[in-house]
């Protein structure tokens, strides 16, 4: 009776669907239910967030400005800081943040305190349906218990299922819209309704799994997939180095051969949200059952210390004009995670700075995207990118390779290059040198 008449109110879409947390991940995600056609109710605790939402004002890169601003003016979205609201709707999706803690064990706080909320304000016949990533197991080991508290018999008379967010900022191709969608449910309903849903809302394709264990088991393959292969990537570059070996022109090589081979490129280090921390889920997840994931935390390893190797080779080669890192003048160029995009989360340009900044360097940073930034109590400011502000630095060390950035520009008027993405590819200099 419950799904039957769920079912119904989502192919005629007078169902309200409701999207807990509205960041990289919820915000999209809303927009495209309300242009889908359905009433639309974000929750989030920052009010910021709300008021923006309600005033049709976007905070969020992946979404389009003119499309809140409609919705908004329509009222067919609209946000607020009362959990109360969810109440009021037929589905609730959870996309809350999932954040390692200083031991790089999951912090699960978030999607608990959420889940606790929706189970609050449960009814009959709704769908919950969990995006945040997280270990193998959360849904049914924490969602679960929770509407069951609340007297709910999930998959008869609630419904439950995980379906991984899959959001990759600044990619001009692949939006919320059309990346294809993984959906599993607790029961054969859940996954039905869940299925349901995003087909209405979304261009790509839905995959259906047995479990929410096998979508959130997924979710962590994608990323630990990503994560270990730039870790060979970075690995190359070291050993590249040593060897006198251009890496960036041997990974071009490599991806000439048409199969078995997937061109992955070095770094600063990994940034985003899910590449650098998702694999630490199943890391710590494995211990339960006995296991240790060796290569996943090799690959950790070899990620993190990056931002220590970059120093390295930028003290190096301020030797080489015989200047010490201490009391240097180092310019970095980019602190976002990836070119063309705000995004600061886990980016190693920051720990970068901080790491030249413990060591006695004068660091200043510019990029365009991003005022200004604090991490681990270092606060910086951008400062503008000038001949004279290059000329001023001992050294220029491009971190993010924005589109803005000229890299012929920038070899003429700084004393160094350190170019830890090849952005100056091409390009041939004394004074460059490149990871």
């Amino acid at each position: 009776m419950y799904y039957e008449r769920l079912m119904e109110k989502l192919e005629k879409k007078t169902a309200v669907l409701g999207v807990l947390g509205l960041g990289y991940v919820g915000l999209p995600l809303a927009v495209e239910k309300a242009k889908a056609g359905y009433k639309v109710i974000g929750v989030d605790v920052q009010k910021k967030k709300v008021d923006m939402v309600n005033a049709g004002h976007n905070y969020i890169g992946d979404v389009v400005d003119s499309d809140l601003s409609l919705l908004a003016e329509q009222g067919r979205i609209r946000a607020s800081a009362d959990f109360s609201l969810l109440g009021k709707c037929d589905c609730v999706a959870i996309c809350v943040p999932t954040p390692l803690d200083a031991y790089y064990q999951p912090d699960i706080s978030y999607v608990e305190s959420s889940a606790r909320q929706v189970a609050k304000y449960a009814h009959k016949g709704m769908l919950v349906i969990l995006e945040s990533t997280t270990y193998p197991g959360t849904t049914e080991e924490i969602i679960k218990p929770l509407l069951e508290a609340e007297g709910f018999t999930v998959g008869k008379d609630i419904f439950l299922a995980f379906s991984p967010e899959r959001v990759d900022p600044g990619n001009a191709v692949y939006k919320t819209k059309n990346t294809p969608k993984v959906v599993g449910g607790v029961t054969p309903e859940c996954s039905q309704l869940a299925a349901r849903l995003y087909g209405s809302v979304l261009e790509g394709e839905i995959h259906i799994v047995s479990s929410p264990k096998v979508a959130e088991m997924e979710k962590i393959l994608e990323n630990t997939f990503r994560n270990i292969n730039i870790a060979l990537a970075n690995e190359m570059a070291i050993l590249c180095e040593r060897m006198g070996i251009p890496v960036w022109e041997v990974i071009d090589a490599a991806k000439t051969k048409p199969y078995g081979f997937m061109a992955f490129y070095p770094g600063p280090g990994l940034g985003g949200h899910c590449i650098p921390i998702d694999p630490f889920y199943l890391t710590w997840k494995a211990r339960e059952f006995n296991y240790h994931t060796r290569l996943i935390e090799i690959a950790g390893e070899i990620n993190n210390s990056m931002p220590e190797y970059c120093a390295d080779r930028i003290a190096r080669q301020l030797n080489r004009i015989k200047k010490p890192l201490k009391g240097s003048k180092v310019l970095l160029l980019g602190a976002a995670y990836k070119p063309d995009i705000d995004d600061l989360r886990e980016s190693p340009a920051l720990e970068l700075a901080r790491v030249l900044h413990e060591q006695g360097c004068v660091v200043s940073y510019n990029d365009p995207y991003n005022p200004c930034f604090t991490h681990k109590g270092l606060t910086l400011e951008s400062v503008e990118l000038s001949p004279q502000a290059m000329e001023e630095a001992d050294i220029v060390v491009i971190t993010t390779n924005h589109s803005c950035y000229d890299p012929q520009f920038i070899l003429e008027h700084a004393r160094l290059v350190f170019d830890t993405r090849n952005l100056t590819k091409g390009f041939s200099a004394s004074h460059l040198e490149r990871l």
